[in-house]
C-alpha cells in the first residue's frame, strides 16, 4: 500500500465534535469504526490505495479515563479491546480519535510514544495485519491523520473527505495553493480553497451523452484535473445536437462517446488527466476506478446502471449527483408541454437524502429487464415477444439547452456543498426545475424504513466499503 485516505460521513464528525470538544478544554478520545476499500492501482498516480469509511462511533467510557488535561489523555485500553473485537467481527478497521484543545494540528509527542504500543496491542490480539488509524481533530474543525502500518511504520492520510449536507476536505496545506492563471477570476468568486478543492478530487460521470459530456466539459473549466468517463456507446447522427465535442466525423466513424469527450477536455489545455472506460459501468473492470473517485456525476439514463450506483453511494460514502431530464409533449394539434423537467438529486448517507427508489426514480422492473438485455439478450427477446418484459419504446424528446442546463444545475450543487455560497441551508438533495413554468421545486419523499438502501434496514450498510459479493449484491 502506497496512499490512504478516510471519508466520513458528516454525522459521524457532528457525534465526535460533541464527545471530543469539550467546554472545559480538556484532551478527549473516542473510536470509530471503519469500512475498508482497497483499490489495488490508483487510475491517476498509479500507487495501490487504501480508503477508509467511517461506519460507527463509539464513545470512551467516563469511568475508564485515568487522567485527562489540555495536553495529555490517558484511559484504560479496555474499551480499545471491545472496539477491536468488534472490528474483527465486522471485518472493520478501528480509528482513534483524538482533540487537541489548544488547535495543534500535528501529532505530539505524547501520540507518537503511546500510538506505537496500540497498533502493537491491536496487532497482537487481530493478527499482524491489522492497521489502525489515529486522527487530530481540532477547535478549528481541522482533521489529520495517519494509518498505522506496524508499531515502526505509518502512512499520512493524503485526505480526509467529510459527507454530508456539505462537502469538505482536509489535507495538508489547504488554501496555502495560489490558483493558476485560468483560475484566477474564479477565486475572486470564491476564494483560492475551492480551486484547490477541485483539483484536488477525482471525479467520475457516467454516462457522456447530452447531459453527461456538458458536465464533462464544464469540470476543467471549473478547475478539475482528474476525470474518469464511463459510456459504452458510440457517436450517432442523432448525438450531434447535443452531444458537446462531437461532429460529423465522429458519427461517420461510429467513434465511442468516451473518446469524444476526452478529447475535447484534453484540447483545452488545462492540465487535465482523463481516464476513459468504454463500459457499461457496472462492470467489474469499472469498480476499482469507482472506487477510487470522490465524487460521482449519474447521467446515464438506464435503470439498472442507476440502480448500482444508488447503493453504491451509501456503502462507500461517494456523493452521487444523479441527473434526468423529462420531456412530455402533448398529442394535440397545437404543441404544448406536459413535462419539461430537469432534475438533480444527490445520494450520500445523510439524513434527507432519500436514494432513488424512495424517490421512485428507479423503475425496479424496468432494471430487471435492462440486466435480462444485457447478461441473456435471447431471454430477454423471448420474454419480450411474451410481453414479459417492457418494450423497447419510442425514443425521449431531448433539447441541448435543457440538458447543459441540468449539468449546470448539478455542478452549482457541488460547487455550494464545497464552499457554500448559497448560505447555511443552501444545499438540496433533490431539486427539480420546471422549464416550462420557470419554477423549482424540492419534492419530498416519504421515508421507507424497510428500504434496503436508505431505510432503517439499510443503514447497517453505510460506510462498509468492500464486502463480498459487492454491494451485496447477488453476482
Amino acid at each position: 500500500m502506497n496512499t490512504a485516505s478516510l471519508t466520513m460521513q458528516e454525522q459521524h464528525l457532528n457525534s465526535l465534535r460533541e464527545l471530543l470538544l469539550s467546554a472545559d478544554g480538556k484532551k478527549r478520545a473516542a473510536y470509530v469504526l471503519c469500512g475498508r476499500t482497497v483499490i489495488d492501482t490508483d487510475p491517476w498516480d498509479g500507487q495501490s490505495h487504501r480508503k477508509f469509511t467511517s461506519y460507527e462511533v463509539i464513545s470512551v467510557p467516563d469511568n475508564e479515563i485515568i487522567s485527562d488535561f489540555a495536553e495529555h489523555i490517558t484511559w484504560k485500553t479496555d474499551s480499545f479491546v471491545r472496539a477491536l473485537q468488534t472490528a474483527q467481527a465486522k471485518k472493520l478497521t478501528v480509528a482513534l480519535f483524538h482533540s487537541h484543545p489548544k488547535g495543534s494540528d500535528k501529532f505530539s509527542s505524547q501520540d507518537d510514544t503511546n500510538e506505537p504500543d496500540l497498533i502493537q496491542l491491536a496487532q497482537n490480539r487481530n493478527g499482524s495485519d491489522t492497521q489502525l488509524l489515529s486522527v487530530i481533530l481540532t477547535p478549528e474543525d481541522n482533521l489529520l491523520g495517519r494509518l498505522w502500518i506496524t508499531p515502526q511504520e505509518t502512512i499520512p492520510l493524503r485526505m480526509i473527505q467529510v459527507v454530508g449536507d456539505s462537502i469538505r476536505l482536509h489535507y495538508p496545506n489547504r488554501g496555502q495553493g495560489v490558483s493558476p492563471v485560468a483560475f484566477q477570476r474564479q477565486a475572486l468568486a470564491f476564494g483560492e480553497a475551492l480551486n484547490q478543492d477541485l483539483s484536488m478530487l477525482r471525479i467520475g460521470v457516467v454516462g457522456c451523452g447530452g447531459t453527461g459530456s456538458a458536465v464533462a466539459m464544464l469540470l476543467p473549466k471549473m478547475g478539475v484535473r482528474n476525470i474518469a468517463l464511463f459510456d459504452k456507446d458510440i457517436v450517432e447522427d442523432t448525438n450531434l445536437n447535443r452531444l458537446h465535442g462531437a461532429c460529423q466525423p465522429d458519427a461517420n466513424a461510429m467513434t465511442p462517446k468516451v473518446e469524444v469527450v476526452a478529447r475535447s477536455l484534453v484540447e483545452l489545455g488545462l492540465d487535465v488527466q482523463v481516464k476513459t472506460y468504454e463500459a457499461w459501468v457496472g462492470e467489474s473492470i469499472c469498480r476499482d476506478v469507482l472506487k477510487a473517485l470522490d465524487v460521482i456525476f449519474c447521467c446515464t439514463d438506464d435503470h439498472v446502471g442507476r440502480l448500482m450506483l444508488n447503493r453504491f453511494a451509501y456503502y462507500y460514502v461517494t456523493p452521487i449527483f444523479d441527473m434526468g431530464l423529462a420531456i412530455e409533449v402533448s398529442q394535440t394539434e397545437a404543441t404544448s408541454f406536459q413535462a419539461l423537467d430537469g432534475r438533480v438529486t444527490v445520494l450520500a448517507p445523510a439524513p434527507g437524502h432519500n436514494c432513488l427508489l424512495c424517490r421512485e426514480v428507479i423503475n425496479p422492473v424496468i432494471a430487471r429487464d435492462e440486466g435480462l438485455k444485457r447478461t441473456n439478450p435471447t431471454e430477454y427477446e423471448r420474454r419480450k415477444a411474451e410481453a414479459y418484459v417492457i418494450g423497447e419504446g419510442n425514443p425521449s424528446p431531448a433539447v441541448v439547452l435543457f440538458t447543459t442546463e441540468v449539468a449546470i444545475m448539478a455542478m452549482q450543487e457541488l460547487v455550494h456543498r464545497l464552499q457554500g455560497f448559497r448560505g447555511k441551508d443552501g444545499s438540496t438533495a433533490h431539486r427539480v426545475r420546471k422549464f416550462h413554468l420557470m419554477s423549482d421545486r424540492k419534492p419530498a419523499a416519504v421515508p421507507n424504513l424497510s428500504c434496503p438502501v436508505c431505510g432503517n434496514v439499510g443503514v447497517q450498510w453505510w460506510g462498509r466499503g468492500d464486502i463480498v459479493p459487492f454491494l451485496n449484491q447477488v453476482e
